[in-house]
């Protein structure tokens, strides 16, 4: 664990060199990491360095339906064309790992049109005079090496990130109460003491480090799952304050530890303490994100599903409904997030029903068929 932690930070420092000495030009940097968690924990904790020594730092997502990367790049340059005159700017490049490998009545898959379209792009992407930080799993990168080697042979450099034991163990942003027991069943907690000893090794060594929010939030997640929740909440305040402090009151980061911080209080049945939360974290997630974003839609699905603890059906259910319509535009059809997100909708009509509050629900199609069918639909 020490070795891929050293070896971890190894690559983060040589990553934030990269994109440091190359600001005003063009470098193509592959970095590759196999667990989302970690990755954006990984981006937040460069970003978070970067933008204190006054760089900006743009995220762009890949459009999964023309997944094209200078077309990407091109469309957030005209929404955002100060980048292009910023002295110290980089664009970090999301949505790889998201494209489906499956053709779905089309010649190429989404993966097979992003790859094609890279390759012989070296010219056309010269415009863009700015690090970029191309995110892949291993399996896309070994694709790109052998799809488009025109475009691999020029890039900057190449960083691989190992997933520390630890981070197989820290969901992000629950998604609902059916994925949390489907983690729990499958995968054991973190150690907490063992977090905490990295943390007390960081504080000595670096007590302001962006890291100490994410081990904090780690150390939070490993106590909760070993049911100590006044410890849990003590190191989930920690990691809230220090994003709050370090990154802004409005950082998506700060959504997330609010959001963690909630769903803590929520397990304890401290409701009235939730609430709040997981309105903050919705109102940062819209005005960062957009109103029609997949972390709205999780957010929107935390607080419905906290109306629905407390009984509040016919206020959980448009929240639902919202959510539902957020993933139905965002993500492919397939995608278990939409299964999960009906099947959240579902558990609220069957609760309004045991309870005989079915008249707080609203004459909406959805709703409505499920109290027709008697909430027994299938969950496929």
């Amino acid at each position: 664990m020490e070795d891929v932690a050293a070896e971890n930070q190894h690559q983060l420092r040589r990553l934030v060199w990269s994109i440091q000495s190359s600001y005003g030009r063009l470098n193509l940097l592959v970095a590759i990491c196999d667990n989302w968690k970690y990755r954006d924990e990984i981006i937040a904790t460069y970003e978070a360095e970067l933008e204190g020594k006054g760089a900006r730092c743009d995220r762009l997502r890949l459009d999964p339906q023309q997944p094209s990367l200078k077309r990407s790049l091109q469309e957030h340059l005209e929404q955002v064309p100060e980048l292009a005159t910023y002295p110290a700017a980089m664009v970090t490049v999301l949505g790889a790992d998201e494209l489906l490998g499956l053709r779905l009545n089309q010649d190429k898959s989404a993966l097979e049109q992003f790859l094609f379209s890279l390759q012989w792009t070296r010219e056309s992407l010269r415009g863009f005079q700015l690090p970029l930080v191309l995110w892949l799993t291993p399996r896309i990168a070994a694709a790109l090496a052998n799809q488009a080697p025109d475009f691999w042979s020029w890039r900057g450099g190449v960083f691989e990130f190992s997933q520390p034991m630890a981070w197989a163990f820290a969901p992000e942003r629950r998604q609902s109460q059916t994925l949390e027991q489907h983690q729990e069943q499958t995968i054991a907690p973190a150690d907490p003491a063992a977090l905490q000893r990295q943390i007390d090794d960081l504080l000595a060594q670096d007590p302001d480090s962006p890291l100490l929010a994410s081990l904090y939030h780690s150390l939070g997640t490993a106590l909760k799952d070993h049911v100590r929740y006044a410890e849990a909440e003590v190191a989930y305040g920690q990691a809230l304050q220090r994003r709050e402090q370090q990154l802004g009151a409005d950082h998506p980061d700060v959504a997330t530890s609010l959001n963690n911080l909630a769903g803590l209080y929520d397990s304890m049945g401290r409701y009235g303490e939730a609430e709040p939360l997981y309105e903050r974290s919705l109102a940062i997630d819209e005005q960062v994100y957009g109103p029609d974003h997949p972390a709205v839609a999780t957010s929107l699905n935390n607080l419905a599903g906290l109306y629905k603890s407390m009984g509040r059906y016919g206020e959980a259910e448009p929240l639902y409904l919202r959510a539902l319509a957020i993933q139905a535009k965002t993500l492919p059809e397939n995608h278990p997030y939409n299964k999960i997100g009906y099947n959240n909708f579902k558990t609220l009509v069957q609760a309004a029903l045991e309870a005989g509050q079915a008249d707080q629900l609203s004459d909406h199609p959805i709703t409505q068929t499920l109290i027709n069918s008697q909430a027994t639909l299938p969950d496929e």
